[in-house]
């Protein structure tokens, strides 16, 4: 279309320059979208959508076609666009996350990666090689996430990310503010900050040695609540419902066969699982505060991806053009990233809501758009530039060198604290932190285990239970330690080696676990060591016959021996009592003896950590220095 001067119809004037059209819609003075409040805003808010665009020139639409109409895209497009893939790829991640839980069971197991989303971490990557010095193999994986977000931005938190996808749904099925709030609690907020002062903290105790990211590191925290919390509770209420229906005579094979555990009688049952439960329910319920409370706040592999997107090749760029500072785009910003301004690219989600809720098309996904534009004579690409915001773009988070000094002061500060406490000391460790075979030694071990809890969801005995702060302190909470009184550890049974995604529990066959064939030189897998309380023990305390400990043993020869005496006991009747003891260069510490003691409420022979072969530091018996 040319110009046809001043009776051409175009919207310029008769010296060609290029003006907005007689009709367009001037902002008041002094008001810049919804920044105010009162009549003015609500009139704001019903104007944006129908107002007009500025002038087109030679090759856009006609100024009296709707640009929108005349770029409308076939149906098919419009149906698969892109907000809505991203949606069908959280739906399909986050199945595929519940699948991966599902199937962590020793009956359904079948070589499924289990793991995938703990060794996709590129958290779990960078943390555990600070802290071991080492890349596990399986944490390589970590690539496929790292090098799409230096070219996309963080995509994961909002197209993979399980965690992120639970927060996002409850946000939007409990939402019922109104277009002005959606737009005030979507701006970014200085304590959106404190993610990056988390990470910092974490990555200098993995420095000094001190794995904590398991503590907030979002993919642990789902793999650990479904383990502990929601698997059991799914479990339970189907299982007793499905009893009701089979009582009623209705058929309930398919709610049995959608239970995490089948086959089991007895409910699985987990220290702490009541707070990891309470936690959940915390950080979600955060969602009718501030929306996406966790993702913005605290996850600190948020913060981890948000530093490494700010040298993305693509991000949201605004077209100044075509901006007219309405604010709409913020209304449903995923991560308060403000795309109404400065996009703030570690905030950037990349979730696609404010191209959507653009009521002007000014948004788009650039390749390395400009930072800053400076428009000449209120001209941009020969065009009236109508925002009043002309820059584009805040790389870099939002931590000043002050707070990352005092932040790195505070993570020095606390691996003293961590690390001092008698339960995790070589000279005082618990009694009952007793580790799964195939555990390396316990610095080791803290320095690799990142509080998954993927070992205990696979244990098939519920032996494994999530430590205590008594057990293990602060540094060791939420680690796998055993307890006999709960279950025992079956002798052909490696499973918790085959899910660990950090190495913290070694890989191991079930020839090595009990020294056969090339292992046999070394010996099984001892765990710890049983004994005996002979106040407690039938036999010795009471004058009762009872040989179930020897009876259940499972090593060969056995490790538990009885000495045979005949006795007279107070009623006069003449007993033969087989008094256990404990023979240690055979116990491996598997603790069938301490869980299948009829002495139910403290056991007459239990299990403590003592004389566990992976630590030199914990052995019982006396050697020679000969050898």
């Amino acid at each position: 279309m040319s110009c046809g001067g001043k009776g051409g119809g175009c919207s310029c004037g008769s010296g060609g320059d290029p003006k907005p059209p007689a009709n367009a819609a001037q902002p008041a003075p002094g008001n810049t979208g919804l920044d105010g409040n009162g009549p003015e805003l609500l009139s704001l808010m019903q104007r944006v959508p129908a107002r007009p665009r500025p002038a087109y020139f030679a090759s856009d639409p006609p100024p009296s076609a709707d640009p929108k109409t005349a770029r409308k895209a076939p149906g098919w497009m419009r149906f698969f666009r892109i907000t809505r893939v991203r949606v069908i790829s959280q739906a399909f991640f986050f199945g595929l996350f519940l699948f991966f839980c599902w199937v962590t069971w020793f009956s359904r197991l079948e070589g499924y990666p289990v793991s995938l989303f703990l060794e996709i971490d590129p958290l779990v990557a960078v943390a555990t090689a600070i802290s071991t010095h080492t890349v596990y193999r399986n944490l390589l994986w970590s690539l496929v996430l790292i090098i799409p977000t230096l070219v996309l931005g963080r995509f994961f938190c909002n197209w993979m990310c399980p965690y992120g996808t639970l927060h996002q749904f409850i946000g939007w099925l409990f939402n019922t503010r109104r277009n002005i709030d959606k737009v005030a609690i979507n701006r970014y907020r200085p304590i959106f900050g404190l993610k990056y002062i988390l990470l910092v903290i974490f990555f200098i105790l993995a420095l000094f040695g001190s794995l904590q990211i398991g503590l907030l590191d979002p993919i642990c925290i789902m793999y650990r609540t479904v383990a502990t919390a929601i698997a059991p509770a799914y479990d339970l209420s189907a299982d007793t419902l499905a009893s009701r229906m089979e009582n009623a005579g209705v058929d309930a094979g398919f709610l049995r066969a959608s239970l995490f555990r089948p086959g089991i009688t007895d409910p699985r049952i987990f220290y702490g699982a009541w707070f990891v439960g309470l936690v959940i329910l915390g950080l979600v319920g955060m969602n009718l505060i501030i929306p996406r409370f966790f993702c913005r706040v605290l996850c600190p592999l948020g913060a981890f991806l948000g530093f490494l997107s700010r040298f993305a090749l693509w991000r949201i760029d605004r077209d100044l053009t075509r901006c007219t500072d309405c604010n709409l785009c913020v209304s449903h910003c995923e991560g308060a990233s403000d795309p109404h301004a400065a996009l703030r690219k570690s905030e950037c989600f990349v979730c696609f809501n404010c191209i959507d809720d653009c009521p002007e098309d000014a948004l788009s996904f650039r390749f390395l758009p400009v930072r800053k534009h400076a428009p000449a004579a209120g001209l941009l690409f020969g065009r009236p530039v109508i925002s009043k915001r002309a820059e584009t773009e805040i790389p870099a988070p939002d931590l000043s060198r002050r707070r990352l000094l005092f932040t790195s002061v505070a993570g020095v500060l606390a691996y003293p604290f961590l690390r001092l406490s008698a339960a995790v000391n070589p000279g005082a460790f618990h009694a009952k932190a007793i580790r799964p075979p195939g555990s390396v030694e316990e610095t080791e071990f803290l320095e690799r285990c990142i509080k998954c809890d993927q070992c205990l969801n696979v244990c098939p005995t519920n032996v494994l239970q999530p430590s205590t702060l008594k057990q293990g302190g602060l540094e060791g909470l939420w680690t796998p330690v055993m307890d006999m009184r709960i279950g025992f550890c079956q002798l052909n049974c490696t499973l918790c080696s085959e899910v660990c995604p950090t190495g913290a529990i070694q890989k191991i066959s079930v020839e090595k676990k009990l020294g056969l064939k090339q292992f046999a030189p070394d010996g099984p897998i001892r765990v710890g060591t049983a004994f005996f309380d002979r106040g407690r023990c039938l036999p010795w305390a009471m004058e009762t016959p009872c040989v179930v400990c020897e009876e259940v043993c499972p090593v060969s020869p056995k490790a538990i021996g009885t000495y045979d005496v005949q006795i007279k006991r107070w009623d006069g009747k003449m007993v033969t009592l087989n008094r256990p003891y404990i023979r240690p260069e055979l116990c491996i510490g598997c603790g069938i003896c301490e869980h299948e003691c009829p002495v139910a409420d403290e056991r007459a022979v239990y299990v403590t950590a003592v004389g566990e072969s992976r630590s030199k530091d914990r052995s019982l018996l006396l050697r020679s220095k000969e050898t």
